[in-house]
């Protein structure tokens, strides 16, 4: 049974779109990430590969507990930062784990 008093992460994978990285940052830094922050899930890394074939960035963020993220992601203020974050991306994944210590994939 999953214990729903525990910390769980969001770890989220993309591709930038060719042409719309300088779009991307300033929305990552300016709305994407402020807004995780107000709905509760506190960013905690964001990876970018500049060499093979992996997704182009990694990112994820934690919460206290499984129910905390859910709520979190119902909001309509996620829905609108993911709906804004698909103009800027392609071969967006993302899943939610045990947080545990380090990288996680």
């Amino acid at each position: 049974m999953e214990d729903s008093n525990k910390a769980v992460k969001l770890l989220m994978t993309w591709d930038i779109v060719p042409g719309r990285e300088q779009e991307y940052f300033e929305f990552v830094v300016r709305e994407f990430v402020p807004g995780m922050q107000r709905i509760g899930i506190t960013p905690t890394e964001a990876w970018y590969t500049t060499f093979g074939k992996r997704p182009q960035i990694l990112t994820g963020g934690v919460t206290e507990t499984m129910k905390d993220m859910q709520e979190a992601l119902t909001t309509d203020e996620w829905l609108r930062l993911r709906e804004q974050l698909m103009e800027f991306v392609m071969n967006f994944n993302l899943k939610v784990v045990d947080a545990r210590g380090g990288f996680q994939m």
